[in-house]
């Protein structure tokens, strides 16, 4: 584990010193770690650098050439190939430059020759550490611009989805299968996109099926392939799913429709990596990361018998679920910003804003169509509103209105967006707050908990909003 640096408060660079010879690393420890301001992590030999590096993050590695076993060169290629970041500065004698050169041309940032001055070393050290610094920085900004890009299209700051988030990154950078559940709407075809975009496969194929628009006779083939005269018009060879997705990811949309016959196939697909195509007599390896999504409740499918159990253990591995966008309308106004920036820039229309009265109208509406609902409302109003503003009338929600709806009593003067934007989230936190409250009898750490927010969290919000718990207490007491 990498130690902090006092001074700094940063996290200090971790340094890995390999050396056959006793003496030489315990000496290089004590001196380079106040001198770099590092942890110094030692090796004496090649086969046990390899295994420190397999457990502890390193920054940098000082390697001697000369070592029996796995000498210095052999260990090099070895660093290179699985940690190819990472910097290696390499030791050698006076009688082996050439030893040093040949390092070089194999990877290794730097050599330094024994015996070496010690503030020689130290600069060259210093050096490689800057460069690592530079390479761990270009990466963790690739890494944020990779997952801005992933997360692109996917819009939300509330709890939940930061939740949604972290799990993506999460199982992204493994292979296992990942179940997306959650309602019609709420976008599980762009996050299966994004654990594609998040993973290792990322350059290979990203292939989706809608698995209910197939029928199921067609599903099948489409799948798995089929060879020549296997059936009725089949006249020529044809690739399944499985294999144009080979060494990619495959997603499976809305897998709880497809029949038990389709199930049966893809749990044996799952459990031995091999297809068979129609007609054919071999099997097929394939390698597929499987990513699957339904809006169906698949227990309750399987106490019917209209879903297999071993295949839902095999899908749910890691399972993430999608939270339906009356259960996140903190994130409405997010969405709404991006709607409108996407599609007036698609349909080349005008910078527009939303009413007052719309905006009240989205965040009291039920939401039942979810996301994709309120992106059609959105490319409406671009569509039809004539001038900068989108009201209902535009968005064919007239008459639709909720009790309470106005922000202002007549339109004489309207608020300003932001304004209006604040009264319709105070409107909603007092409401929210108040009914989670008096269920709770006013017990906070309770509340927190039915809400999926952090107790003080929700006591920062119930503050903003002047909320008292006390009034919301019986003969009971709650924090």
């Amino acid at each position: 584990m990498r130690v902090e640096n006092a001074e700094s408060g940063r996290i200090a660079d971790a340094l890995l010193i390999v050396d056959d010879e006793p003496d030489m690393v315990r000496l290089l420890k004590r001196t380079l770690e106040p001198d770099l301001g590092c942890e110094a992590k030692t090796a004496l030999s090649g086969e046990e650098a390899l295994a420190v590096l397999e457990n502890a993050p390193i920054d940098l590695v000082l390697l001697d050439v000369k070592m029996p076993g796995m000498d210095g060169l052999e260990a090099l290629e070895r660093i290179r190939r699985d940690h190819p970041w990472l910097t290696v500065v390499m030791m050698t004698a006076h009688g082996s430059i050439e030893l040093a050169v040949e390092a070089i041309k194999m990877g290794a940032y730097d050599f330094i020759t024994k015996p070496f001055d010690h503030e020689a070393l130290v600069w060259h050290l210093t050096k490689a550490l800057e460069r690592s610094r530079l390479l761990r920085q270009n990466r963790v900004l690739q890494q944020r611009v990779q997952q801005r890009q992933a997360f692109g299209n996917i819009v939300g700051k509330s709890v939940k989805m930061e939740r949604v988030f972290e799990a993506v990154q999460m199982v992204a950078k493994t292979d296992v299968t990942v179940l997306i559940t959650g309602e019609s709407g709420t976008g599980k075809d762009l996050l299966a996109r994004a654990i594609h975009d998040l993973s290792e496969r990322q350059a290979e194929q990203f292939v989706a099926v809608n698995c209910p628009a197939v029928p199921e006779n067609i599903l099948e083939s489409e799948l798995f392939g089929y060879r020549r005269g296997a059936f009725t018009h089949a006249v020529q060879n044809r690739i399944g799913l499985f294999q144009e997705a080979h060494r990619g990811t495959l997603f499976l949309d809305e897998i709880g429709d497809i029949t038990t016959t389709i199930q049966t196939k893809l749990l044996r697909v799952l459990q031995t990596k091999e297809i068979k195509p129609l007609g054919d007599t071999k099997s097929i390896r394939v390698d597929v990361r499987l990513v699957a999504s339904t809006n169906r409740n698949l227990p309750e499918k399987i106490q019917r018998g209209e879903f297999r159990e071993d295949l839902f253990y095999r899908l749910n591995v890691l399972p993430i679920e999608l939270p339906p966008l009356r259960e996140r309308r903190e994130d409405i106004f997010l969405l709404v910003d991006h709607f409108l920036e996407k599609h007036c820039r698609e349909l080349r229309r005008s910078p527009k804003q939303i009413s007052p009265m719309l905006m009240e109208l989205f965040f009291r509406w039920p939401w039942e169509g979810n996301v994709r609902e309120l992106e059609n409302i959105i490319m409406r109003g671009v569509l039809l509103a004539p001038g900068d503003e989108i009201g209902v009338e535009h968005v064919g929600l007239q008459g639709k209105l909720p009790e309470r709806h106005c922000l202002v009593e007549n339109s004489s003067h309207l608020p300003e967006y932001r304004e209006a934007k604040e009264e319709v989230l105070k409107r909603f936190h007092e409401n929210y707050l108040e009914k989670i409250l008096s269920a709770t009898q006013g017990n906070v750490t309770q509340a927190a908990r039915l809400c999926g927010l952090e107790r003080q969290g929700l006591q920062q919000v119930m503050r903003r909003y002047g909320i008292q718990p006390e009034k919301y207490r019986g003969d009971s007491s709650g924090s």
